[in-house]
C-alpha cells in the first residue's frame, strides 16, 4: 500500500489531533493506493497464496460494534436532540441481515490488513488479523454519528464547524457513496488501540474499488494519568472502553 500525499487530509488530521486536560486525541485521515510494491507486495503475495485459499474466497466478518447513539450528533447544525430507540430507529442498524454484508473477499481483507500495517509499521504488525477482526458498515449515517459523537464529546461546539470540512475532504478523496465501509476492532492485546490508557478508539476504512484506493480514518484517546496510576499499586485500575458503544 502506498500512502498518497494529500495536504487537505493532513490539515484535518492535524486539527483533530490535540491535547485535553484528561487525554491526548490522536487522529489520522490517510489515503492509500491499493497498488502493491516492495514489502507490502511481498506480504500481499504471502497472504494471497496461503494453502487452501483464493483471493476470491469469501470470509466471514465480525459483527458491527456500532450501536445506535443515545444522542444524534449528526444534526450538528441544530441543538443536540435525543434519538429514541424504537422499531424505526432499530431498522437503521448497520448490522444488515444480508449474508453478503457479513462476508468479505479475501483480497479486500488483505488490503485492509495491509493498510493497517502501512499506517502503523514498524511499531505494530497486523498480519495475524483475521476477517473476524473487521466488520462491514452498511449505514453511512451511523458511521458519521459514531465519529461525530466522539469528536463533539471532546471538542464541544467547535467541532460543529470542523465536521463539514472533515466529511467534505473525505468525500473528495474517496467518493463515499461509491465506497464500501469497514471497521476494525482492537484485538485487546497487541495493537495501538489496546495499550494501557486508551479510553476509546475508532477505525474506519472507505474502500473505492474503481479508484483502487482506501481512505483510513482512525482516532484514539490516550489517558494522560495512566503512567502515574501505574506507579501507585494502590490506585484503582483504569476502566478502558475501546469500542464504539453509546450508553444511556
Amino acid at each position: 500500500m502506498k500512502l498518497l500525499e494529500n495536504s487537505k487530509l493532513d490539515a484535518v488530521s492535524s486539527t483533530l489531533s490535540f491535547e485535553t486536560p484528561a487525554c491526548d486525541i490522536i487522529t489520522r485521515v490517510e489515503s492509500y493506493s491499493c497498488k502493491m510494491a516492495g514489502d507490502p507486495k511481498k506480504l500481499y503475495k504471502q497472504l494471497r497464496n496461503e494453502p487452501g485459499t483464493s483471493p476470491h474466497d469469501l470470509e466471514i466478518l465480525g459483527p458491527s460494534q456500532i450501536q445506535l447513539p443515545m444522542y444524534n450528533y449528526g444534526l450538528l447544525n441544530s441543538p443536540t436532540q435525543m434519538m429514541h430507540t424504537n422499531p424505526m430507529a432499530r431498522s437503521m442498524s448497520s448490522d444488515d441481515e444480508s449474508p453478503l454484508n457479513k462476508t468479505i473477499p479475501r483480497k479486500t481483507l488483505i488490503f485492509l490488513i495491509s493498510t493497517l500495517n502501512a499506517s502503523f509499521q514498524p511499531d505494530y504488525e497486523f498480519s495475524c488479523c483475521t476477517s473476524q477482526d473487521f466488520s462491514r458498515e452498511t449505514n453511512l449515517e451511523l458511521v458519521k454519528n459514531a465519529v461525530d459523537s466522539r469528536f463533539i464529546s471532546v471538542m464541544g461546539d467547535y467541532y460543529r464547524s470542523v465536521s463539514p470540512q472533515l466529511w467534505s475532504v473525505i468525500d473528495e478523496e474517496i467518493n463515499i457513496k461509491e465506497s464500501e465501509i469497514f471497521s476494525y476492532h482492537p484485538d485487546g492485546t497487541s495493537d495501538p488501540f489496546s495499550e494501557s490508557g486508551i479510553i476509546w478508539s475508532f477505525n474506519f476504512f472507505f474502500h473505492n474499488k474503481k479508484l483502487r484506493r482506501i481512505l483510513f480514518l482512525t482516532c484514539r484517546a490516550d489517558c494522560k494519568t495512566t503512567s502515574n496510576d501505574e506507579d501507585n499499586e494502590e490506585d484503582e485500575p483504569l476502566e478502558i472502553n475501546n469500542y464504539l458503544t453509546f450508553e444511556g
